[in-house]
């Protein structure tokens, strides 16, 4: 079907190993509606077993083109070129109307939603204009959540990326914050009372979805085909963190029914790197989510960053102060951002702190107490701070390591 004049809707299946993608997938190819579509199943592993079950229980064969095997890699990073030369071959030789894709437990939907959406500078075929993205899902597993909240364990079993630096737990974080409709799955191993607690914690960390619960990945198809749902920049604007920043702090029912929280905590001060740094790596059990920038004193030249998804902690060196900039490229920044003015210092600019954290069962008071206390004193705010010792070192993110003794 060469170029035709109506580009080819795409809507992408994401989520942790395990949570029912090619269930569901094999679902809506299965289904009563005619769907003419070709299918792009992403596995990590060498043998791409998720594409053989997609072939054994459809209509559609490898052979013929009409599911596409991608392996060994991740289509969110090495694989972002191929898939673009896969899918353009596979629109200019074969004859379908929609294309659904499968990408691996461990997949970024960023960067997957921005090859579909903006092309890729690696691959020759430029998506755009022939396909046209169209919904984002996320799957969900509704036992492993609730038996994650019940145990304080870690929100995934999956181990960590061979191939990166990913962590599981990071990726379910992306998945659920980057998505038009949130399948919640395997709802039949989960009491009523947790379901609806579960669902108020993926509302307060992605307010904009539409959660679906489903059971053996059975869900309408029309909840996940052709809804026009998919908007770029305000998915990537949408994540219950960014919004806590940007809109300051609330909560809906079903939050406060279900004891879901989330506060913005701000200082113009920096952080001892010390404290702060075993703060860190001493969070509760109870929050889920903790995402931001950070001033670490000694570290004057960068903004540090912290991202908690479940029982992962990052922390390092991730942006730079606007104060930091030459001159001219702070006048730049100041001349597109005026709001920027109103917080700015005549001595440290931009600096400070603004994380926002997200959780249940914890004692916010005494978390908050305990990040007051990383904050330096008037005392500290005179010392040499070149003295202080540097847990931020890395050039990338480093995990913290997490007390587990």
């Amino acid at each position: 079907m060469l170029f035709n004049n109506s580009p080819i809707p795409v809507t992408i299946l994401s989520g942790s190993l395990g949570a029912g993608k090619t269930t569901t997938l094999n679902h809506i190819l299965s289904s009563e509606q005619e769907l003419n579509a070709a299918v792009l199943v992403n596995d990590m592993g060498e043998v791409n077993v998720d594409a053989d079950l997609v072939e054994r229980e459809s209509d559609l064969t490898q052979n013929d083109d009409e599911i596409i095997e991608m392996s060994n890699g991740c289509i969110c990073c090495r694989l972002r070129g191929d898939m673009l030369d896969e899918v353009g071959r596979l629109a200019e030789e074969c004859d379908f109307e929609y294309l659904l894709v499968e990408s691996s437990g461990i997949s970024e939907p960023i960067p997957v939603a921005q090859t579909f959406a903006r092309g890729f500078e690696d691959a020759e075929f430029d998506p755009t204009g022939v396909y046209e993205l169209d919904t984002m899902v996320s799957v969900v597993d509704a036992h492993s959540f609730w038996q994650a909240f019940d145990s304080g364990e870690a929100l995934t079993d999956d181990s960590v990326d061979p191939q990166g630096n990913r962590v599981p737990e990071e990726a379910l974080m992306d998945q659920i914050e980057f998505c038009d409709v949130l399948l919640l799955n395997k709802c039949d191993l989960v009491p009523e009372e947790e379901l609806n607690e579960i669902e108020a914690i993926l509302k307060t960390l992605q307010p904009r979805a539409k959660i679906i619960r489903t059971e053996h990945g059975a869900v309408d198809p029309h909840e996940i085909l052709n809804t026009g749902r998919f908007n770029f920049e305000r998915a990537s604007q949408s994540a219950g963190w960014k919004r806590e920043l940007q809109e300051g702090h609330h909560h809906d029912a079903a939050a406060d029914e279900h004891g879901v929280t989330s506060f913005v905590f701000d200082a113009d001060r920096p952080f001892h790197p010390d404290r702060i740094a075993r703060l860190f790596a001493s969070l509760p059990d109870g929050i889920i989510r903790a995402k931001g920038f950070f001033w670490s004193a000694g570290r004057e030249d960068v903004a540090m960053g912290l991202d908690k998804a479940g029982q992962s902690v990052r922390a390092g060196p991730n942006g730079t102060w606007i104060a930091s900039l030459p001159k001219a490229q702070q006048e730049r920044y100041l001349a597109a951002r005026p709001e920027l003015k109103e917080n700015w210092d005549e001595q440290w600019g931009d600096r400070g702190i603004e994380l926002v954290f997200i959780g249940r069962e914890f004692d916010q008071e005494s978390l908050v107490a305990d990040l007051e206390d990383c904050v330096l004193s008037d005392a500290e705010m005179e010392e040499d701070w070149t003295e202080y010792p540097d847990p931020f070192t890395a050039d990338e993110q480093r995990e913290l390591a997490l007390a587990d003794d």
